[in-house]
């Protein structure tokens, strides 16, 4: 039971990591641009791994479970904003971010 919540924790991590790659991708001039990025690339292959074992792990946890506590991709996604990004984590943010793992922690009960 427990490796399928590290998984899951793996799942949120890879979401997060894609989207910091889709994020890096985004600042391409253009279509075609975007298409030579490695960034893109990564992300997408990030994102369906994460998607992968999104759906490996619905088959053995309940997805009343599972589906709330993907929200920790929104603790990462900051974490990751913050190091790589320098962007700011705002009071606002992290109250943001208390609210949706505690309402994730009330649904998965």
């Amino acid at each position: 039971m427990i490796l399928y919540f590290v998984c899951l924790l793996i799942m949120t991590v890879l979401g997060s990591a894609a989207s910091l790659f889709l994020k890096k991708a985004s600042g391409s001039d253009g279509i075609i641009s975007m298409l030579k990025n490695l960034n893109f690339y990564a992300g997408g292959f990030l994102y369906l791994f994460s998607a992968i074992l999104n759906i490996w792990i619905l088959r053995y946890l309940d997805y009343s479970v599972v589906l709330p506590l993907t929200s920790l991709t929104y603790i990462w996604t900051m974490v990751l904003s913050y190091i790589v990004l320098q962007e700011k984590i705002t009071k606002n943010k992290i109250g943001g971010v208390i609210l949706l793992l505690a309402g994730a922690i009330c649904v998965s009960m």
